[in-house]
């Protein structure tokens, strides 16, 4: 009996769909409800695309992209964000490295500024 009921609703919703009089307008509409069918250039262009990652977010994402290469000391570099601006502190081997540090921060999206605090052993660190 379950079974015949539902042949019987799926039968009226394919009816509903696929009736030649409104079914194309019933779909479409059906179809913008749904938010993995809207393509982009229908999204409504506002807020929602300009939202930056929250702080602990772009944080994340900056140490994941610039201490991905195994020659860079993780645990000697700390990078903080908030409102876009990453601050990169610590302490690392080469003096190179830190433009190189900084030039990779400021590929990441979402990032709008970086200060960069970093420092080669014996060396004072920046001050602000």
């Amino acid at each position: 009996m379950i079974r015949k009921l539902r042949y019987m609703a799926f039968g009226a919703l394919l009816a509903y769909f696929f009736d030649p009089q409104n079914g194309r307008e019933r779909r479409s509409r059906a179809l913008e409800r749904i938010p993995s069918f809207r393509s982009a250039a229908d999204e409504p262009a506002g807020p929602a695309e300009t939202l930056q990652p929250d702080d602990a977010t772009l944080a994340l994402k900056v140490e994941t992209e610039i201490l991905s290469d195994p020659d860079i000391p993780k645990g000697q570099i700390n990078v903080d964000a908030e409102n876009g601006k990453v601050v990169l502190r610590g302490e690392v081997e080469q003096p190179e490295l830190i433009k190189d540090l900084e030039q990779r921060t400021k590929k990441v999206q979402g990032v709008q500024e970086v200060e960069n605090l970093l420092h080669v052993p014996g060396a004072s660190a920046p001050t602000t």
